[in-house]
């Protein structure tokens, strides 16, 4: 029903449909799904830029922790230090001098830059406070991360965001027990990470980052005003502030974001921070779209040029396919002495040609159809003689093989065996000959002809003659044209030996190399000059034989190459007085050439 409805519409509404359903509708789906993987592809892009960016990050800021942690464990296990902090001081001078001495928390400032600070926290009278060692305040004393520290096994570290009483500013912090065995007393070793490094590593990335503490507390951060806030101060969502890693969708500052949360877990700590990276899904896709709002554009500006061009085509198309169905009415009336006029040579030009042919032979058809008739009896007479040459073609043969058969008979009950063997020999290559049809023989069936040639030849040389046949076995069931060897071996016997006094010896090869049979016939005969052979091969691409040579060697060139492919023709060596080489080769198994 669909087929004949559309069969049944206009060319131009045809023309119509076939844009709508060809270029409009499959232009429309194109462009959603790019509009759709560009902005996939683009968010795409952006997570995998931020997950390279946090791996960075946490990988350079575990670095800078490291050194915190490696100091840590060095300067808990010093007795120096043990010996400076349990030691009671008598006088102000003994506490400088021992100051003086221990310089361990100078060294590692100098000696590392990603340390800002290092602390003490000692509960001796004794100590005075020079912002290393310091006597712990009730307010220390009181301080959650100051009691996690005493409360902790000894060696494991602690992370905070302190402020350090030296300049009043914020550092992430290493804390740590101290335990001295031998005395029973604990202090805290507080290690200031430094900042500006810290913050040196945040400020590298493209999208905003930020490091964030188990209370939520933002340490560092590559935006202004982020520093000191907690999570829930920036207006982050509660289901994403509680996760510790992963890919999520939240609102931030009232924009539609992509968050990457993770973990950071320093070596032997109680607590873990955590790297958080944030980036505004509009910012991501604003290129995508002001370059889909230009594809817009572009598209509907070329589907509107499309549709008029649509219009144009398809009223000139019904112009000129309405003159011709008037034509072809005029025609159907009888009128044969019209002639359109041809305007283009599209396909209704070319019908329109067709047309004027169609009625230029129809003219012509009926004036031949009375020499038609005239002629229509000569041809059945014509006919009839043909047939009775058919027949004779067939009596002829049987009449001859029964002639040569009463001589062979004959010449064997009179004792001349040598006569009756040729007779039959020529009998069977006669019969053999007439026998070939246009499909394949085998290779053994063709030499077993060129053997009863070379035979018969010589019975009429006898000794002048002499021939040599090697056949490798198992190329023997190959199929090949018929006919193709026999010609070749003739060439030879007469071009090359008849003419010369001492005769000579014509040798047939055909032997397996690689993946092909080659077959050689070469004799010793008169040879011929490089001119010569020139002319012969020019000839050999010409589509007529000789008159006296039916299935010579042209004709055995072109089958071969039309059987196997232009590089499997004759191939001639000959010099003068040297004799004559050719040589052609067939694919193993005998496989055709395919059109």
């Amino acid at each position: 029903m669909l087929f004949r409805a559309l069969n049944n519409l206009k060319l131009r509404t045809k023309l119509f449909l076939s844009f709508i359903a060809v270029v409009f509708v499959p232009v429309l789906i194109v462009g959603v799904l790019l509009t759709n993987e560009l902005r996939n592809m683009a968010l795409g892009n952006a997570m995998d830029q931020t997950s390279t960016n946090v791996q960075r990050v946490k990988a350079r800021t575990a670095e800078l922790m490291n050194v915190a942690y490696d100091s840590s464990y060095r300067l808990a296990n010093d007795e120096r230090l043990e010996t400076v902090t349990n030691r009671r001081y008598e006088t102000t001078y003994d506490v400088v001098q021992a100051y003086r001495e221990y310089n361990d928390f100078k060294e590692n400032r100098r000696l590392y830059n990603e340390i800002s600070n290092i602390r003490f926290y000692m509960d001796n009278p004794t100590l005075l406070n020079n912002w290393e060692f310091i006597q712990p305040s009730p307010d220390d004393e009181a301080s959650l991360w100051f009691q996690r520290a005493l409360g902790s096994a000894n060696g494991m570290t602690a992370w905070y965001y302190l402020q350090d009483e030296r300049d009043n500013r914020k550092y992430l912090s290493l804390v740590r027990k101290v335990s001295f065995l031998e005395q029973a007393t604990n202090g805290v070793l507080v290690i200031n990470v430094n900042m500006d490094m810290l913050d040196s590593i945040l400020s590298q990335e493209t999208f905003e980052t930020m490091i964030v503490d188990d209370s939520n507390t933002i340490l560092a951060a590559n935006r202004p005003g982020r520093l000191g806030k907690t999570l829930a101060d920036v207006d982050f969502q509660r289901n994403v502030i509680k996760e510790r890693d992963g890919s999520f969708e939240a609102k931030i500052d009232g924009k539609d974001s992509r968050v990457l949360i993770e973990s950071i877990v320093p070596q032997e700590s109680m607590n873990s921070l955590r790297i958080i990276s944030v980036f505004s899904i509009e910012t991501i896709v604003k290129d995508a779209n002001r370059v889909n709002v230009l594809a817009f554009v572009i598209i509907s500006a070329s589907l509107l040029i499309a549709t008029l061009l649509i219009f144009g085509v398809s009223t000139i198309l019904s112009k000129r396919m309405l003159r011709l169905s008037k034509h072809i009415s005029k025609v159907a009336t009888g009128n044969l002495d019209i002639s359109l006029k041809i305007d283009g040579k599209d396909e209704i030009g070319q019908l329109s040609r067709q047309f004027n042919a169609m009625v230029s032979s129809i003219n012509g058809l009926m004036a031949e159809v009375q020499e038609s008739n005239k002629q229509k009896s000569l041809l059945e007479s014509k006919q009839n003689e043909i047939k009775l040459k058919m027949m004779a073609s067939q009596i002829n043969p049987h009449f001859l093989f029964n002639a040569l058969e009463s001589i062979r008979m004959k010449a064997h009950l009179k004792g001349e065996k040598e006569i009756s063997q040729v007779v039959r020999l020529l009998g069977k290559l006669m019969r053999r000959n007439l026998e070939v049809g246009t499909g394949m023989t085998k290779l053994a069936s063709e030499i077993d002809i060129v053997r009863c040639y070379l035979d018969i030849q010589k019975f009429r040389y006898e000794d002048r003659l002499n021939y040599s046949i090697l056949i490798d076995p198992r190329a023997e069931n190959t199929d090949i044209p018929p006919l193709i060897i026999q010609p070749l071996v003739e060439n030879a016997v007469i071009h090359g030996l008849e003419n010369k006094a001492e005769g000579g010896i014509v040798y047939v090869q055909a032997e397996l190399e690689d993946d092909q049979i080659r077959v050689d016939v070469f004799d010793n005969g008169e040879g011929m000059t490089a001119e010569k052979i020139e002319k012969l091969v020019s000839s050999l691409n010409e589509t007529e034989d000789d008159e006296n040579n039916r299935i010579g060697l042209r004709n055995v060139h072109l089958r071969l190459r039309l059987t196997y492919g232009e590089r499997h023709g004759l191939e001639f060596r000959s010099e003068p007085g040297a004799g004559t080489h050719i040589t052609f080769t067939i694919p193993l198994g005998g496989k055709t050439h395919e059109l």
